[in-house]
């Protein structure tokens, strides 16, 4: 097959503002024997761009091709013997043709070639905004509330905040496993949102105070579990709303990282304090299809309905215009920037 010698990309030549994010020019990605390539469709917008951007994780080198989420097309399989006679790999039916989504850096161009382990196969019947709207959120959301904390019909979960993209999915996840949801968010709208998509109890911060609202909704007891992606701003509360050999799965810093702690401050309540990363939770090829599997078939039968916000163009100006609106606090759902007309 023949491809061709360029192909467009977001990327920054330096970090800085989103001023430094520009559509450029790139060669086309080097093809090894055991990558496919994907013509992409959609690129997910995710909090870990803007890092990226900023520096805070280090690029490899410039320019840097921004973008850890996609979705798209196969347009060429590996030609790896060793890729096509593994199980793993033909448990995942590839073809040219087949759907896929993308997990993994330099995602945000027209064309990339990547490694089976980072694609998850996309049934038919799903969308490619869908699927590049809910992988990284929706991977996160079942494999935290089946690992870092199993929850259970009847269990009393806090989500702190519940109408972003992860939390909206938590939310309906954790309510299909039958849990009373309590939510945490910063406008009646969002409130809104938050119940109409399954939460039980949803807690205005700005002007309500959390800890007696979820004490009293809770008897006392507190909480099961709390997923905080909050960090620094909640932490403390959330050792006051949990309940006696509870478990906080600390997720996030949207307000700054989680200040150090001793450990004998679990000891007041035989607290369990979880800080996952969800690429632990999918890092073995039985892992990324079982959660992936258990998405998509999530997905494909409405239990899971992630929220778009907005789809940007592919332009210079989409993608800074797509950064500054999810840093802004303003956006509820997902954002997308359509790449395939």
């Amino acid at each position: 097959m023949t491809y061709p010698s360029a192909v467009q990309a977001i990327t920054v030549a330096e970090t800085g503002g989103p001023e430094v994010l520009k559509k450029t020019e790139i060669p086309f990605p080097t093809v090894e024997p055991e990558h496919l390539v994907i013509k992409v469709d959609y690129f997910g917008i995710n909090f870990i761009d803007t890092a990226y951007r900023r520096g805070i994780y280090p690029a490899d080198k410039f320019p840097f091709v921004m973008g850890v989420e996609a979705s798209g097309t196969v347009i060429r399989l590996p030609t790896d013997p060793a890729v096509l006679d593994d199980p793993d790999y033909q448990k995942r039916g590839y073809k040219q043709g087949s759907r896929v989504a993308v997990d993994t850096p330099g995602s945000h161009a027209q064309y990339i070639s990547v490694s089976w382990r980072t694609l998850y196969p996309v049934p038919e019947n799903i969308p490619a905004s869908t699927a590049a709207a809910s992988l990284i959120q929706g991977l996160t959301a079942i494999s935290f509330m089946e690992e870092s904390y199993n929850v259970q019909n009847g269990d009393i979960v806090l989500i702190h905040t519940i109408a972003g993209g992860v939390g909206v999915l938590m939310c309906q996840f954790a309510k299909y496993r039958g849990a009373i949801v309590i939510g945490t968010t910063s406008t009646k709208e969002k409130a809104e949102l938050a119940k109409s998509n399954g939460a039980d109890h949803v807690i205005i911060y700005k002007e309500e105070d959390a800890i007696a609202r979820v004490l009293e909704i809770t008897n006392g007891e507190g909480v099961h579990a709390i997923f905080d992606g909050v960090g620094k701003d909640t932490f403390e509360a959330d050792f006051r709303m949990i309940r006696r050999k509870g478990t906080l799965v600390s997720m996030g810093g949207a307000s700054g990282a989680v200040p150090p702690f001793p450990p004998l401050k679990l000891s007041e309540k035989n607290v369990t304090v979880v800080r996952p990363r969800m690429s632990n939770y999918v890092y073995t090829p039985s892992e990324s299809l079982y959660y992936g599997n258990a998405l998509f078939g999530l997905l494909s039968n409405s239990t899971l309905r992630p929220l778009i916000h907005k789809e940007y163009p592919f332009t210079t100006e989409g993608a800074r215009e797509a950064q500054i609106d999810l840093m802004g606090g303003k956006t509820v759902g997902k954002l997308l920037i359509k790449v395939s007309g």
